[in-house]
């Protein structure tokens, strides 16, 4: 049975790729709309071999549409979310508005599959911080086995996660940089990005971490296990698309990184390149484009009794943000609004 489907902030990148995504792994559709703000009305976007022009969200009429995919900001979704899921549309918000409410489950389908149930206590879905959503998909088949007591997270974050403006932005001060008489202007990121990186992602916050640094930590919690201890330092880095971490976790039983390495290879969303070779690892730009989750350079901490290190590589448009929305609601459609004791409204 096919689903009437909205992708609202569909000239976003993430907007774009979600398009992309419901295209490539043929989500049962019976129609599809695609809305912008007021400013992109009648943009041109691709779904597969079709083209969609956009409608104004303002105007939008929610009524008889089952599914929308949600790629604005938390201020637009505050008004047009709710609007949405009283005229029975599920939504599935990319955004970082209601990922701590605690009456909306917050998902990764490979690690938390089952707290799906609770959509309806508001009709709402809310998709994880793509930072988060990397390393949970690495840490969950670990967790599972020794039980993780502590992880340090570095992330290594593309200009991408910042939009269209960012990549505009490290685009233009890097051609600014072989070209003498143009200026280096900086306005999306706090200083210079090109060949550079900034450890700040979001507006500091008391204690001193940054709100991406504290999404991290109260996602993870809440995703995965609350008792986990997590601490974080967020970094932009000069690279277009694809998140990188470097992380360090410490468990509560032994885990040898042989058997973690055949544990995350069985592991779902997740792919190991770990050769202890020039070049045996993966980097964000062979990660572009691609499904899977990475993970490299696996290996023992001896610094504590029971420690792992390992390298985490994702495409942050497409598993961070846009597969993960679909595969969300592939999983709602498949487990919950197929039941035949459940209809969709």
């Amino acid at each position: 049975m096919g689903r009437n489907v909205v992708v609202a902030g569909a000239t976003g990148n993430v907007g774009q790729e979600m398009l992309a995504v419901l295209a490539e792994r043929k989500f049962p559709i019976d129609r599809i709309a695609a809305l912008a703000s007021r400013r992109s009305l009648g943009t041109e976007v691709s779904f597969g071999e079709k083209t969609l022009v956009t409608k104004d969200i303002e105007q939008f009429d929610w009524q008889g549409w089952d599914l929308a995919l949600f790629a604005l900001g938390a201020d637009a979704t505050k008004i047009h979310a709710p609007k949405a899921s009283a005229q029975g549309c599920t939504v599935i918000d990319n955004s970082s508005l209601y990922r701590r409410e605690p009456d909306v489950p917050l998902i990764v389908p490979e690690v938390n599959p089952g707290s799906i149930v609770d959509f309806a206590n508001r009709n709402i879905i809310a998709n994880p911080n793509c930072s988060t959503i990397q390393m949970v998909l690495a840490l969950k088949p670990l967790h599972d086995r020794a039980t993780i007591k502590r992880v340090v997270v570095s992330t290594y974050q593309s200009t991408s996660g910042a939009g269209k403006a960012g990549m505009d932005e490290l685009w233009n001060q890097t051609k600014a940089h072989y070209n003498p008489t143009d200026d280096v202007n900086f306005e999306t990121f706090q200083k210079e990005i090109a060949f550079n990186v900034i450890p700040q992602i979001g507006p500091f916050m008391d204690g001193g971490s940054t709100q991406e640094e504290w999404k991290m930590v109260v996602e993870t919690k809440k995703i995965l296990d609350p008792a986990i201890k997590v601490t974080v330092t967020c970094v932009r880095v000069p690279v277009f698309v694809g998140h990188s971490e470097a992380i360090n976790i410490e468990f509560e039983d032994f885990l040898d990184e042989d058997e973690a390495r055949e544990i995350l290879a069985e592991a779902p969303g997740v792919m190991v390149i770990d050769k202890r070779v020039e070049g045996g690892y993966v980097t964000p730009k062979e990660c572009v484009g691609d499904y899977a989750t990475f993970v490299s350079r696996i290996r023992q901490d001896s610094t504590i009794e029971n420690g792992l290190n390992l390298w985490c590589v994702s495409d942050n448009l497409r598993k961070g943000a846009a597969l993960n929305a679909v595969q969300i609601a592939e999983l709602l459609n498949s487990e919950i609004l197929s039941s035949p004791s459940r209809a969709i409204h």
